[in-house]
């Protein structure tokens, strides 16, 4: 599935920047880019495939297009609220409202009328409303004399006070995108869905056809889809954009758009950047992922219940330690860094070449490495007590209300970032959800934390000597499960609404673990924001200047959870010297059903088969460029009707993330006319064909 990843398109963007230096064409990257709405290369679409989308039709897929906060991404298909995803993307809503006399990710889900939808305990949607530049707001506090960190802190504070301004002014939630390596700052207003309710998902065994074997693969035969209808005073949302179907819509060569929220790109990172990721941040991230799928995969072993509950943990851990892996493999890829230090040395000699640009940029690399190079000595604890503890829920939930009083007790511009005024009812909805907490299930995982804090920084470090006191991490994680209550929602709402005094006199084991924790926490991401955040941004804000002197500013910014816009053709591949066709259909399903997981069919699609077209295309590949987040994203032809529905990439097109290519890379997605037949004759589904407006529907 896609996936939260690096990438280095800043590699195709210093290549075409030094075009007389390498013999190369700009046009070999030229559907190359996750384009913001407000900065479309409207003429290199039209130079390539004939088609210069208006700003109407830009509009209108922009408010048809929808932001799952828990990074994804989907589209409105219906007037009444109606949005499609992936099954992957809503699998925490479907996992979370089942049960063991109800196991929705196994069984599947259909409401055929609203009073049958479900609402989901955490979900929040985004719809991009509008967009400003407001870099001359955020930077206009900036002293010359301040150093890189104050400069940071500044900017922050400055982010923090137009997002306030625009949340009581407008009644949306405002969000200030950092661009361009700090280059551009751009608010974002969304309006915000909190009432969000599922109405159809398949089997799990339909959605991730193949398993992990065949993640990252192509051919593929996976309906990897999901509906959910959103609610306004507990009513079906009116919305005037939303996208019409064509199952029929495109062909061979056609151009496509992808319009989805991908997540963090690394484009612009430095070779010094990419040597601390090989060296230091990936070699960590995959030990602590595979160990961590191991112990899962041993609790499913245990029983029925067990393998439902970790279900959707274990595919987010197998799909994390495959793309990481993918990425890793591309560092260490001698070719690759050797080429990638040739296309840095152009643009450093480039720069050099010219007295005032040398003067204004040419210490930027070094002052990265630097900083680099200082995040190396503490990056393992600032990772262990940072974020690796909240792989427990309970300790993530503890710690969010032991650090709330101390933040809302600040100005708003001092707080850390995520408890700003503007986020606020996001992560209380969160913090407060009624999803359920699995007490076993949280045990194991905050005693495999514990296990890597010890190995990580030793049994001696003063604070894992106080966590542990003397116990193994699992009787340590057993005491601290034993003595909380955290695990109900209003337990939690009482010690918020209590106030700093609440969480002092609390005894609940769990806040006192994050007591206990919190001021190390602090203090090792204030040294991460001072020293490698502020030095990244403020060397990467010059490396930009310089590439925009060489290039102009047509280009486009890193990924940043926030709506891009990515073109490209449907169009198939050569691998290894087999032609891979542009498009699946059922026939493939059926002949490569082996009748054991992950190749079972359900019961349901057996039985139907006599009922369905084997010859409708199911899935299809394309060349537009995604990344992680763009899970869920609506493909759209050039009449903005939706063609099919994005949910991974092949394995070529992992070391994409760092240099774009269609040669084998490419987009996978779920054929509009597979999802529409499987609707009509395996789930009978009647009632959602006819809100898709699907002719032949009774």
């Amino acid at each position: 599935m896609t996936r939260r990843n690096l990438s280095l398109t800043i590699l195709a963007l210093l290549l075409a920047a030094t075009i007389g230096t390498l013999g190369l064409s700009a046009a070999a990257w030229a559907d190359e880019g996750m384009w913001t709405f407000n900065n479309f290369p409207k003429q290199l679409v039209q130079q390539r495939y004939g088609f210069s989308p208006s700003d109407a039709w830009l509009d209108h897929i922009r408010l048809s297009s929808v932001r799952f906060n828990n990074g994804g991404s989907g589209a409105f298909v219906g007037p009444e609220g109606l949005v499609l995803t992936n099954h992957h993307v809503g699998a925490d809503c479907i996992h979370e409202l089942g049960s063991a006399a109800h196991d929705y990710m196994s069984e599947g889900f259909y409401a055929p009328g609203r009073e049958k939808e479900v609402r989901c305990p955490s979900l929040e949607l985004n719809v991009l409303m509008s967009m400003e530049d407001v870099t001359a707001a955020v930077n206009a506090g900036l002293k010359a004399e301040m150093d890189a960190a104050a400069r940071n802190t500044a900017q922050k504070a400055a982010m923090s006070r137009v997002e306030k301004e625009c949340a009581e002014r407008t009644g949306l939630r405002c969000d200030v995108v950092v661009l361009y390596e700090g280059g551009a700052f751009h608010l974002y207003r969304y309006k915000k869905y909190t009432d969000v309710r599922l109405v159809f998902a398949p089997e799990a065994d339909m959605a991730f056809y193949g398993g992990d074997p065949d993640n990252f693969v192509y051919p593929r035969w996976d309906l990897d889809i999901s509906f959910f209808r959103v609610y306004e005073n507990d009513k079906p949302a009116r919305v005037e954009h939303f996208l019409t179907w064509n199952p029929a819509g495109i062909a061979e060569g056609d151009l496509v758009f992808v319009s989805g929220n991908p997540g963090s790109t690394s484009r612009q990172e430095t070779l010094a950047q990419l040597e601390f990721g090989r060296d230091v941040l990936h070699p960590a991230i995959l030990t602590t992922l595979r160990a961590r799928l191991t112990l899962l995969r041993e609790y499913s072993a245990r029983g029925a219940e067990e393998a439902r509950i970790a279900r959707d943990l274990v595919f987010s851990y197998e799909n994390a330690v495959k793309a990481y892996a993918g990425l890793q493999a591309g560092l260490l890829d001698p070719g690759f860094m050797a080429r990638r230090a040739a296309v840095e040395k152009s643009l450093r000699d480039a720069v050099a070449a010219h007295p005032k640009m040398q003067q204004e940029y040419g210490g930027a690399w070094n002052a990265i490495a630097a900083a680099e190079k200082k995040f190396a000595g503490f990056y393992g604890e600032y990772r262990v007590f940072g974020f690796g503890l909240r792989q427990s829920r309970l300790y993530a939930i503890a710690r969010d209300l032991v650090r709330l009083p101390v933040e809302l007790a600040k100005p708003n511009e001092q707080r850390l970032r995520e408890f700003r005024d503007s986020n606020l009812d996001s992560l209380k909805q969160n913090l407060f959800s009624e999803a359920p907490v699995y007490d076993a299930l949280d045990r194991m995982m905050l005693a495999q934390a514990f296990l890597e804090m010890r190995d990580t920084l030793g049994a001696e470090h003063p604070l894992v000597k106080q966590i542990l006191a003397g116990r193994s991490p699992a009787e340590a994680a057993e005491a601290f499960l034993r003595g909380t209550k955290l695990q109900s929602a209003a337990e939690r709402k009482r010690l918020f609404e209590g106030g700093q005094t609440a969480i002092e006199a609390s005894a609940d084991t769990m806040i006192a673990l994050a007591r206990m924790v919190d001021p190390r926490a602090r203090e090792l991401r204030r040294r991460y924001e001072d020293e490698v955040q502020a030095a990244e941004r403020a060397n990467g804000t010059l490396l930009a200047k310089a590439l925009f002197a060489v290039r102009g500013t047509d280009v486009y910014p890193e990924a940043t959870f926030t709506l891009r816009l990515s073109f490209g053709a449907v169009k198939g591949y050569i691998e290894d010297g087999r032609p891979r066709r542009w498009y699946t259909t059922f026939h493939g399903l059926y002949e490569t059903s082996a009748g054991i997981p992950p190749y079972k069919l359900p019961q349901r699609w057996i039985d139907r088969k006599a009922a369905l077209n084997l010859d409708t295309p199911f899935n299809f590949v394309s060349t537009p460029d995604i990344t992680g987040g763009n899970s869920g994203s609506p493909m759209v032809n050039r009449d903005g009707e939706l063609v099919g529905i994005v949910f991974d990439g092949n394995q070529q097109q992992i070391p994409s993330d760092y240099l774009y290519s269609d040669v084998q890379a490419r987009t996978i997605a779920v054929h509009a006319a597979g999802i529409v037949e499987a609707l009509r004759n395996v789930y009978g589904a009647d009632a959602l064909l006819r809100e898709l407006r699907m002719a032949g529907t009774k």
